[in-house]
């Protein structure tokens, strides 16, 4: 297992407005999240979302897929929640790595605007060598603040295709970032 963390985060991020907002979490962001985190083997997927209700509506959808029909239904589901953690706040699912790790993880922001400080090949080599722990953020809605960005240890390149069109889901986004780092 790579020493690979990640955190699809709702707050702070831009609506398309350029506001800052918080989103909404949603069912197939966790499911399917949590399914290609299992399948490259991250370590945690975290979900930052300071709202209750939204942390909340998590919580429901997680308690279905870890009941014992569900579990006997579907027991990859369940095993793909299981590495779903809830949070508030950035700096909890940071000081969980901490806690884990004994050390701080380097931080890697993704952005769909290209403002790349690492290539795919160096994080890869980076993470391959399992000096430090990596966090890798994911953002929502039209992605994280520049404070945030500015906040990481580096930034990837964005996912492009061949048009000018960009606008992947954070869910395609997550699993080609993760097949790209950590695939064979």
């Amino acid at each position: 297992m790579a020493n690979v963390y990640i955190a699809l985060l709702h707050h702070p991020v831009y609506n398309k407005h350029q506001e800052v907002v918080t989103t909404s979490i949603t069912g197939f962001d966790l499911h399917d999240i949590a399914r290609s985190a299992v399948t490259f083997g991250v370590k945690q997927y975290y979900v930052i979302n300071p709202m209750p209700a939204q942390q909340e509506f998590a919580k429901r959808i997680f308690q279905f897929w870890m009941d014992g029909t569900s579990l006997e239904f579907n027991w990859t589901r369940a095993e793909a929640f299981k590495l779903i953690s809830i949070q508030a706040e950035l700096e909890n699912a940071l000081a969980d790595i901490i806690s884990k790790e004994g050390i701080s993880p380097k931080v890697i922001a993704t952005s769909a605007k290209p403002r790349t400080t690492i290539s795919f090949e160096a994080l890869r080599q980076e993470i391959e060598q399992g000096t430090k722990p990596v966090l890798i953020l994911f953002g929502t809605g039209w992605g994280m603040t520049d404070e945030l960005l500015g906040r990481a240890d580096a930034i990837l390149p964005p996912i492009e295709g061949k048009g000018e069109y960009n606008h992947l889901s954070v869910r395609s986004a997550t699993a080609i970032i993760l097949y790209k780092l950590l695939g064979k």
